[in-house]
């Protein structure tokens, strides 16, 4: 076996550098080490390792500002002589415990029956049954609880233990645990496979199986209790978020990238609980380390208050008989390696090849049986080393904590399972295995009810003593979780004249639609009804955007107020912090600003107050670098608006490559949840914004959320003109500018956001160039209309009998001539809508990567600009033989369409 060579990166302590101090007395130094030399030579390094770490202990005590260790001994944080009386029945518990864990490996074992074979997860559960259980009968409380509800982010792969434990409660059917990973297919509905509160609204309320987003989002949403307790919109100083998570999670970088906010924001409100059974989906989490000192290191540093509960009560009596620290330094120097192989060995192994690798150790075990050492459990298996952990960490002392568990995957469910490298892809069991798993767990079934493929479940009665007692536990805390409250209490609605900014246009002053919005912004949080449920979330982009208006009047939420002189207070937009802030600004920071937008979305549910969150951010670091939290945001049912501002691969034209966007909508086309719009002028944005609180927070809500591109070019705005088509606008485009005149050729330009000034340009040149005649359509969101287009083809196919018309074909078909159709997008986007497009159909976007220069020369190169939507045009008509070739080249050739410096260089402002 081998050790951990490296393994004194982690338990080593950082050098304390005192070169720089000044030593007052050296000779009372000298005396203080001539000290620790004697206690050295007279009773050895272990006494004088263990006075040492007294004494620091004692100074931190005293608050001396000592430094505290980076990493502990391998053993429990909590003594045996310091655990907390166990205030309930742990027989009952076992049983309860054992009756749960067989239903939920029966779950998963009968969906693979024959016909279904969907699969399932069971170790991972089988691991932390005891993790979840003493947090259901003691801590997690319900929605109905008097300090409100805890929120729990439950780990995605133990899904099992919650059903089965629904189950018991009589939440869940037999014939709905059948329907385990069968949504449509089983009748009256099946189960999820992970937590997804879209999929289950009344159940889940966290999604969490995208591994590494529970814990950022668990820290945000501790973060956002207190911001709604520190804007007096509720009190949540008596509620909880738990986070479960696996040890090979923490390889995300989501995991741990955001701990350090939970410490500095001081929310000891927070909970982690790390399922520490040292194996990934494959194999070892850290085969030739020690994953629990790595994280305790992470965590320690990252000024988190860490619990460690590496072993269970069997191991106490060794370690109070480990006289010379010999068992510690064994525990210390083994790897995370040999511990898995340990417990899928036997008991004559351990003693072999644990204990004997010393003397002092194989005499501590001398007189034990080999069945009473395979007996030593690790910590995560027992009840009252976990009580304990839970309930220091529920001890308010200003930081968050994280308790990290050592178990064991596959725990009880047999030698075929546990600690074995494929036991995460395990998802049935032999019979053998299931016979030994009844005997294991003393689950009082015959043999007649053990079928290989259909094993019965197992219900103890209403009337039985664990049904009784668990069901007192969950009355007593306020009800059974997970539960999710899915429905939103009505909002009220905005006066029409809030929206009289956006509406009356900007006059002469040029206005990018970025600041269109954040002046629509400005007025709607001063609405007397719903203004204060406004929640600007900004990733340390407010200057950018214009936003750093609303810091003096709005404030930035900080825990701490501002402690400080800003440098900039003598001035009338000087950046404000206070406890009761409204802005949530998180810094350079994409994910953790989804975070907030997903906690903020989703108030509503986790505390029956909805509130509106409008996060604003660089559009290229949207859907592109946070998709995925969108699409969490998404199943958790998030409702509010994400802008996307400095839009379009071209309109950013100073920042290059990994700046322009052209393609954040066409990555918003893929979340179903997501309505997106790409406005072009103010009120265009008004009527959206109008459109999505009705939506979102009106009556009958619907569990949407908004994203709407603005972009940072200052152009003049115009008025809203009468008789707008409002119903077009909202549904993805409407006639702006219809052709003052016709002629003998005819063309429909397609245009949406910035690029509607482009089409409206090359309307001018083709009519004065040319004598063609076009009609020119603001496309307010091409995703909306290829989403009705497709639900027309949907309706079409299954009704043949009652057919409709998509939305672009109905705005369509009365205009005749080709379709050309624009965005500061790729082409993509915009093709979206080809197939209910009547007519021939081009497209122009802004495929390849972005570059830096002025707006004309990108527009040229890009070739979208006024005089390229020209020469698109003319090549359609020549292609249909409606006018000569010759005509196409000739505007090439006027135009000098392959001269970026013929071109233009445009709006030099706001470019980022």
């Amino acid at each position: 076996m081998s050790e951990a060579s490296g393994f004194n990166q982690f338990i080593d302590t950082p050098n304390n550098l005192i070169d720089q101090l000044v030593d007052l007395d050296p000779s009372e130094t000298a005396e203080w080490k001539a000290s620790l030399d004697s206690l050295l030579q007279a009773a050895g390094p272990t006494r004088a390792r263990y006075i040492m770490l007294s004494l620091l202990q004692h100074a931190q005590e005293n608050k001396l500002g000592v430094g505290a260790l980076r990493t502990t001994d391998y053993i429990n944080t909590i003594p045996s002589t310091r655990e907390a009386d166990f205030p309930g029945d742990e027989a009952i518990e076992r049983r309860i415990r054992a009756i749960i864990r067989w239903n939920a490996a029966i779950m998963v074992h009968r969906a693979q029956r024959p016909g279904i074979g969907v699969g399932g997860h069971i170790s991972t559960f089988a691991s932390s049954a005891s993790l979840y259980e003493v947090g259901f009968n003691h801590f997690f409380r319900g929605q109905d609880h008097p300090g409100g509800g805890d929120q729990i982010f439950f780990q995605g792969h133990a899904s099992p233990g919650m059903y089965a434990r629904a189950f018991v409660e009589g939440r869940l059917t037999e014939h709905q645990m059948d329907g385990f990973r069968q949504e449509l297919s089983h009748s009256g509905g099946g189960l999820s496979s992970y937590p997804h509160p879209r999929l289950m609204p009344e159940f889940w309320q966290f999604p969490t199986v995208s591994m590494g987003l529970g814990p950022i989002n668990a820290i945000y949403q501790a973060r956002y209790n207190r911001y709604l307790h520190g804007r007096g919109i509720k009190d949540t100083s008596d509620q909880n978020v738990w986070a479960f998570l696996g040890d090979g999670e923490c390889d995300e970088p989501e995991t741990l990238g955001a701990i350090s906010l939970a410490a500095r924001e001081g929310l000891d409100n927070l909970n982690f609980v790390i399922n520490c059974n040292l194996q990934r989906l494959d194999g070892p989490v850290r085969g030739n380390g020690k994953i629990i000192q790595e994280l305790e290191s992470i965590f320690r540093g990252a000024g988190w208050n860490v619990i460690k509960v590496v072993w269970g009560r069997e191991w106490d009596e060794l370690l109070a008989n480990d006289r010379d620290g010999a068992l510690v330094d064994l525990m210390n120097r083994t790897t995370d390696g040999d511990y898995q192989t340990f417990k899928a060995e036997s008991g004559a192994y351990v003693r072999e090849h644990f204990f004997g690798r010393d003397p002092r150790t194989a005499a501590l075990v001398a007189n034990w049986s080999d069945e009473k050492i395979w007996g030593l459990k690790r910590g995560g298996h027992d009840y009252r080393k976990l009580f304990s952990a839970y309930k220091a960490a529920t001890e308010k002392n200003g930081k968050p904590t994280v308790i990290l568990a050592k178990t064991i995957k596959g725990w009880t469910l047999g030698s075929h399972f546990e600690a074995r490298n494929s036991t995460h892809q395990m998802k049935k069991m032999t019979h053998e295995d299931l016979i030994q798993f009844r005997d294991t767990l003393h689950i009082p079934l015959p043999d007649s009810a053990i079928d290989a493929k259909v094993p019965a479940y197992y219900h103890p009665g209403v009337d039985s003593e664990e049904y009784k007692y668990m069901m007192e536990r969950r009355r007593e805390l306020g009800g059974s979780v997970p539960t999710r409250r899915k429905i939103s209490r009505p909002l009220p609605q905005p006066a029409d004249s809030t929206y009289e900014s956006v509406k009356r246009g900007s006059g002469q002053q040029e206005v990018a639609t970025t600041m269109a919005f954040v002046r629509l912004l400005k007025d709607l949080v001063k609405d007397p009804e719903i203004g204060k449920r406004f929640v600007p979330i900004i990733p340390d982009e407010a200057r950018t955007f214009g936003m750093d208006s609303l810091f003096p009047t709005l404030k930035i939420y900080s825990p701490l107020g501002q402690t400080y002189a800003s440098v900039d207070r003598e001035l009338m937009l000087s950046y404000k912090e206070s406890t009761s802030g409204v802005i949530l600004h998180e810094g350079i920071n994409e994910a953790g600003s989804t975070a907030s937008f997903t906690a903020v979305g989703s108030s509503y549910s986790t505390h029956d107050e909805p509130m509106i969150p409008i996060y604003i951010f660089y559009s290229m670091f949207g859907f592109q670098r946070t998709g995925d939290a969108f699409w969490a945001a998404a199943d958790q049912m998030c409702r509010g608006f994400v802008v996307g501002a400095t839009a379009g691969r071209t309109t950013l034209n100073g920042e290059g490559l990994q700046h322009e966007d052209g393609h954040s909508l066409l990555l918003a086309s893929t979340n179903p949840a997501v309505v997106a719009y790409d406005p072009a002028f103010g009120y265009e944005v008004g009527h959206i914004v109008k459109d999505g609180l009705r939506r979102m927070y009106g009556e009958n809500s619907e569990n949407v959320y908004y994203y709407l591109t603005v972009y940072n070019e200052p152009y003049v705005q115009p008025a809203e003109p009468e008789n707008l088509d409002v119903e077009g606008l909202l549904k993805g485009m409407y006639l702006y500018s219809p052709a003052t005149k016709k002629g003998k050729n005819e063309v429909n330009l397609l245009a949406s956001g910035v690029s509607l000034n482009w089409a409206l340009k090359a309307q001018q040149l083709l009519q004065d160039d040319f004598g063609i005649s076009s009609d020119v359509w603001s496309v307010t969101s091409w995703n909306e209309l290829r989403r009705d287009g497709l639900e027309t083809d949907r309706h079409n196919l299954l009704n043949p009998h009652d057919q409709r018309t998509a939305y672009v074909t109905r705005k369509l078909k009365a205009f005749d001539g080709p379709v050309i159709a624009v965005s500061d997008f790729m082409r993509a986007v915009q093709d979206q809508i080809a197939p209910w497009v009547p007519q021939d159909f081009y497209s122009l976007g802004t495929d390849g990567f972005g570059m830096s220069d002025t707006r004309g020369a990108l527009r040229r190169h890009f070739k979208v600009d006024a005089e390229s939507i020209v020469v698109a045009t003319l090549a359609q008509l020549a292609k249909n033989g409606e006018i000569k070739a010759k005509v196409v080249q000739e505007a090439i050739d006027k135009y000098q369409i392959e001269d970026v410096t013929a071109a233009d260089a445009g709006n030099t402002e706001g470019s980022g």
